[in-house]
């Protein structure tokens, strides 16, 4: 299951990306409160994304916060794996983060594996495959 703090980071995230590239920064307070995000907690989720090179940030009176590639090169798989980590459910699944599980006999054959492959695998697609332009557009459309 998602958590709050990934569904914030992607509010928070598209946020931005609703707004014209080459543009002034936007200001924390005005991403927590268009996000409904507290603003406490969005500032250590920006610093994540800062972190991991999908945003910037700009300092002073006029600082804020904008993307740092255009919309349709930031996928929302990446804004869940800087916030969450791993899409895998269990940790034999994983592609950056494997373990063996403590309980299974034999991964090889393990029904629980392979399922959970799927699921990684499906999930990663469709997250990968989802840009923020993608997302915009589509809210933009359900609107």
């Amino acid at each position: 299951m998602l958590t709050q703090r990934s569904r914030y980071a992607l509010r928070a995230m598209l946020f931005l990306a609703e707004h014209p590239a080459g543009g002034p920064p936007i200001p924390m307070n005005r991403i927590a409160e268009a996000a409904n995000v507290p603003r406490k907690f969005l500032e250590l989720i920006l610093a994540d994304l800062r972190e991991a090179m999908l945003l910037h940030s700009h300092r002073g009176k006029m600082g804020g916060y904008c993307l740092s590639r255009p919309t349709h090169l930031i996928s929302l798989g990446e804004i869940v794996r800087v916030i969450e980590g791993p899409l895998a459910l269990v940790p034999c699944v994983s592609r950056t983060a494997y373990r063996p599980c403590k309980d299974c006999k034999d991964e090889a054959s393990c029904a629980i594996r392979i399922a959970m492959a799927r699921v990684r695998d499906e999930t990663a697609r469709i997250l990968d495959g989802t840009s923020l332009a993608d997302a915009v557009a589509e809210d933009l459309a359900a609107a």
